[in-house]
């Protein structure tokens, strides 16, 4: 049965992912490539999708990319990505050198155990230094061909087009060299590169390792069984995705996790049980609704979020009436990347007092929330421990040693008990050796007489914050 295999596998596209550091030109590149501009359209000069494009050489060749994301909080999806492909494109600018994410886009080409060609781009610039660029890859243990090693490399410019057709046609070498073959009729191996919610439900995008995806296919992926109810391609509808090609496919009851496999047997997936969304927020915590654009872009959020901001909700899709009410119980804070609220979710959201902020950059939202956690936050001032107790005109007074900082007269209190907060208190007086002072410090003993009266004990804290 293998020999069978073997002999009816044919060569297919091979599949290439182009990895590198933020700004060293990993779109513009493929734009040169594909005679695309999509650089141009991208908001704050950052790749924040995935997607997949077909290239045809001049040999007649073709050669499928991935164009993965580049800026720092994409780094699951580019694993992603290298792990789905084939070939890696390791994309340094020849100016700048080895930065933090060729670092790790080279931890992800390893992990993949797939080949890799360095393109070192911008060439054209006056800045360029390729055999420091070299050195300094070679200490990362890259071993170049003509140089103790095997890993191709070549320069290129995007804005001159040199190197261009040298670097397709090597992509096309290292595909031969590596027998990179499928059958369509094998057993189906594909992988969900970008799924999305919108008018027309839900979809994603899907590129066929081996096997095939034909409209009417009953397949299964992490999120369960569907249907293939139709297929989109760069050229329009089409009845099929055969090996080494990407389309998106529509038919999915479940949102599909990106990097998700698809297969044709059920046996191929072990069940995940539900995770209950049930979440806390504590005092110094803001919670918050995430909404996002498409699935890729919600994990690259979700992933990054500062210390203290908690999730309530996350979904793909445009903000809906539902998100606004689950806002409203959790704290009234619904962030949105690239996903849009209508006017009547707007009037909705402004009339039960939930702010509905929205970003076109990820790293503004990271900002923002930030910003919100650290004003959320709780300084403390002081630590008192209680540690006596005396009435005073059918009140009580409580005899304090104060342990950090210091507290104030009229400053706001925190009567604490093994470390949970019974209530909110005052002092509205402070006397240290029957003397009436306005504040006591560290080290120092006094008395207090807080409002409101609540039942204190001995061994009980008093917390003074601002």
């Amino acid at each position: 049965m293998e020999k069978d295999k073997k002999t009816s596998s044919s060569v297919r596209p091979p599949i290439v992912t182009i990895l590198g550091h933020v700004d060293h030109g990993k779109t513009t590149l493929l734009d040169t490539i594909r005679k695309t501009r999509v650089a141009l359209k991208e908001k704050g000069g950052i790749t924040q999708k995935i997607g997949a494009s077909e290239v045809k050489t001049k040999e007649g060749k073709m050669i499928t990319f991935i164009d993965t994301p580049g800026h720092a909080a994409f780094s699951k999806m580019r694993s992603r990505g290298a792990k789905v492909a084939d070939i890696a494109i390791l994309v340094v600018a020849a100016g700048d050198g080895v930065m933090p994410q060729t670092k790790e886009a080279l931890s992800f080409i390893r992990e993949a155990e797939i080949p890799f060609i360095v393109a070192l781009t911008k060439i054209d610039l006056p800045s360029t230094n390729i055999e420091s660029v070299l050195g300094q890859l070679e200490k990362e243990n890259v071993l170049f061909e003509g140089r103790g090693g095997d890993t191709p490399y070549l320069g290129v410019s995007a804005k001159t087009g040199k190197g261009i057709e040298e670097l397709l046609e090597l992509i096309s070498l290292v595909a031969d060299v590596n027998e990179i073959k499928a059958n369509k009729e094998d057993a189906l191996e594909a992988l969900v590169i970008e799924s999305v919610k919108d008018q027309r439900g839900i979809s994603a995008s899907v590129i066929v390792r081996n096997g095939s995806v034909k409209v009417g296919d009953s397949l299964f992926s992490d999120a369960g069984s569907f249907k293939v109810r139709g297929i989109l391609t760069e050229k329009g509808g089409a009845k099929e995705i055969l090996p080494g090609f990407a389309g998106q496919v529509l038919g999915f009851e479940i949102l599909p996790e990106v990097g998700s496999r698809i297969a044709s047997s059920e046996t191929a997936f072990a069940k995940k049980e539900e995770k209950q969304n049930r979440i806390k927020v504590g005092k110094e915590e803001v919670g918050v609704v995430i909404k996002a654009e498409n699935k890729g872009a919600l994990e690259a959020v979700l992933n990054n979020l500062p210390a203290g901001a908690i999730v309530v909700e996350a979904s793909v899709g445009d903000i809906y009436e539902s998100d606004v009410l689950m806002a409203k119980s959790s704290g009234g804070l619904i962030f949105a990347f690239e996903a849009k609220a209508s006017s009547g979710v707007s009037k909705l959201a402004e009339a039960e007092g939930v702010t509905i902020k929205s970003f076109d950059i990820i790293y503004e939202l990271f900002e923002a929330l930030e910003a919100l956690v650290q004003k959320g936050k709780t300084v403390i001032l002081g630590k008192a421990e209680i540690v006596a107790i005396f009435p005073f005109n059918n009140k009580k007074i409580a005899g304090c040693k104060i342990l950090s900082g210091k507290i104030s007269k009229n400053t706001k209190l925190l009567l604490m008990r093994d470390e949970k907060e019974i209530g909110k208190v005052r002092a509205i007086s402070l006397k240290k050796q029957k003397q009436e002072v306005s504040e006591v410090s560290q080290g120092e003993e006094f008395g207090v007489l807080i409002e409101p009266q609540l039942d204190f004990a001995k061994g009980d804290m008093l917390v003074s914050v601002a």
